[in-house]
């Protein structure tokens, strides 16, 4: 596993060991932006009512993808961004944003919780990597999700290359655009499970 701005090593009892007290809480660059938006996610997934939460097949479906939102949402906010500039760049409505940023969804509550503890020092996760946390079938449903986006796309690009009237191109071409962030914003959702799921063994 990588580092995530902080300490990363393995324990004897094999467990991983992940001190997250010295993440950029004002992020200056995309790079540190990346570090606390990682971990954010890593800090709220792995606190013991969200394991609850997503092992919950009524809460799994979208739980994951909702803390990916509120966890990058925050992170940009802190770094300075507008809201209407998060909403573009992570492809959700205002509205949706403001509510994550305010802690008025569930998601958004428990992210904005591991923030203040981020700035208080006092993150530091000691994590099985025996086991699965993550139920396997909520992985499965990204990756068929993302194979079906990928195919949606595919078609959609021939489409619009035998389109004949201007407003049938804008429609397609708008509809391109929104499945292309979807299916960005889903292969980082997986990538980051994965990484979770299936951390490499740092010393």
């Amino acid at each position: 596993m990588s580092e995530v701005g902080g300490f990363v090593r393995t324990r004897e009892d094999g467990t991983i060991e992940i001190d997250l007290s010295h993440v950029p809480l004002r992020p200056t660059s995309k790079k540190e932006i990346m570090e606390l938006e990682t971990a954010l996610i890593i800090g709220t997934i792995y606190r013991p009512e969200v394991i609850q939460l997503i092992l919950d097949p009524h809460e799994r479906a979208t739980w994951v993808d909702s803390l990916a939102v509120a966890a990058a949402a925050l992170a940009r906010y802190k770094a300075g961004y507008t809201i209407p500039q998060i909403a573009e760049e992570l492809g959700r409505s205002e509205s949706t944003i403001r509510n994550h940023l305010k802690g008025k969804t569930k998601a958004g509550k428990l992210v904005l919780e591991t923030y203040e503890l981020l700035a208080r020092g006092e993150l530091k996760l000691v994590i099985p990597i025996k086991g699965i946390i993550i139920p396997e079938e909520k992985i499965k449903e990204l990756e068929a999700r993302i194979k079906e986006l990928e195919r949606e796309n595919e078609e959609l690009r021939e489409k619009l290359s035998q389109a004949a009237n201007k407003e049938e191109v804008e429609k397609l071409k708008k509809r391109l655009e929104e499945l292309q962030k979807e299916l960005e914003e889903k292969e980082k959702v997986l990538a980051k499970i994965k990484e979770l799921v299936c951390p490499t063994s740092q010393t």
